[in-house]
């Protein structure tokens, strides 16, 4: 196989990672910057302190005093540039033409180690985080996939709202934060990772901004999560008077390291991920029961979920949890056919060659590799573990999976209490006669 995708990764004097991915045929160059904390390394008093940092680093630093001196730069050479939190790790990336590299470099690790954190702008971007998760949980399907992670890690971190409340975003102080921030952003926990049109003078650049050297981390551990089955809630809703109910179903999957991971997201692309996934057909193009419908698949470090997500209208839930159901049950019995598991394989391969294309999606797969997982492997490695998978391995993970004892669900709509959708589901169950 020819080799599209190469990189070089090293270590820096200050204990930093950096990797640099050459992308041919592109004049465009990604920098991203990549810490592990989110909010699952956060204590209920915390809670949505990961996020909240986020959003102040581009409040302003030491040589750029406000949010308009970072922005202003960026915007008049037509950068991208954003950030993101997750539940185990936090991102910064500048994506700009090849030759403002050194301008991406400079203002990313002056946001990074330079931010003031200046208490007249925490005070206000707390107003503007409170409207954002006011803004998710007033959007069914933007909330729904929350309110189904809080019902499968009940009592956990990972089951808590990345942003926090309302509540634990007031009440952050300055003092907090910056410990927060310390425990974490330190060169020792930084993942630095270059795409694009680079070349022998990149890694130069990089040690010309990155050479800060900091203290041992103190905030790199989490609380793994064990599932007490009689403590966990089987379904939560959340009131809303919608037009149409929003459900998310799913169980508890694997985590990253799984070596069933490509069997499991096969699975996950014949059964609900495409617009020719079983679901789709069955649920939406021969029912009519539902506009949107899919399944998906999160990951964590230790744990992970297999999840499906539909819009439905109520008098028709039931029909539709038992054709779902049913679906699951024939997908275990059966398994799935080698056509099936050829269009799943192309699927996958066709997404990796038109998403790494791009220099930002390069940079945030090795960087996640090498964040999150043992050892980094190159896209045509991955390509090759999906490549192994037969029928019968992807047989073996609905097996395992979906196990309706253990499934988990969150709606949103007018119910009166969780008791509701919980006896819909375990009829429907019932019901399917397969």
């Amino acid at each position: 196989m020819v080799k599209l995708f190469m990189f070089h990764k090293e270590k820096l004097q200050n204990k930093s990672t950096l990797i640099t991915i050459p992308v041919k045929g592109t004049e465009a160059v990604t920098v991203l910057m990549m810490f592990p904390v989110g909010s699952r390394y956060e204590n209920a008093e915390q809670n949505g302190l990961s996020h909240f940092i986020e959003h102040m680093l581009f409040k302003g630093t030491l040589s750029r005093p406000t949010t308009l001196d970072i922005s202003k730069e960026l915007d008049k050479v037509g950068a991208e540039y954003n950030a993101y939190t997750s539940r185990d790790h936090t991102g910064y990336y500048i994506k700009a033409a090849a030759d403002k590299i050194e301008l991406a470099l400079d203002l990313l690790s002056d946001m990074v180690w330079n931010s003031k954190f200046n208490e007249t702008e925490l005070e206000k971007e707390k107003g503007v985080i409170v409207e954002e998760l006011n803004m998710y949980k007033d959007n069914p399907t933007m909330y729904i996939e929350q309110l189904f992670e809080e019902t499968l890690y009940h009592g956990h971190p990972l089951g808590r709202d990345i942003g926090g409340t309302a509540k634990t975003v007031r009440a952050v102080s300055r003092a907090q934060m910056v410990s927060y921030y310390k425990d974490f952003y330190q060169p020792a926990n930084m993942i630095l990772a270059v795409a694009g049109k680079i070349d022998g003078q990149t890694a130069k650049l990089v040690k010309k901004y990155f050479f800060k050297n900091g203290a041992v981390p103190s905030g790199s551990r989490f609380e793994k999560f064990l599932c007490k089955e009689k403590s966990c809630p089987r379904a939560k809703v959340f009131f809303k008077e919608t037009d149409q109910t929003h459900l998310v179903l799913g169980f508890p999957a694997v985590n990253y390291e799984s070596s069933i991971s490509p069997a499991v997201s096969l699975l996950n692309i014949i059964l609900g991920g495409t617009m020719s996934s079983r679901l789709f057909v069955e649920v939406r193009e021969k029912r009519g029961l539902a506009y949107m419908i899919h399944s998906g698949v999160n990951q964590y470090q230790d744990v992970g979920n297999f999840f499906i997500r539909a819009g439905l209208d109520k008098t028709r839930l039931a029909e539709a949890l038992k054709i779902i159901i049913l679906e699951l049950r024939k997908i275990k019995k059966d398994g799935v056919t080698a056509e099936e598991l050829k269009m799943a394989k192309d699927n996958v391969a066709g997404r990796f060659v038109l998403q790494l294309e791009d220099s930002s999606v390069q940079a945030e797969w090795y960087a996640k590799q090498a964040l999150l997982m043992k050892r980094t492997r190159t896209p045509e490695e991955e390509l090759q573990r999906y490549k192994k998978v037969t029928a019968g391995e992807v047989k073996k993970a609905a097996l395992k999976i979906f196990d309706i004892k253990k499934m988990r669900v969150a709606a949103i709509g007018a119910f009166k209490n969780s008791k509701e959708i919980v006896k819909m589901a375990w009829l429907a169950d019932r019901d399917t006669g397969y």
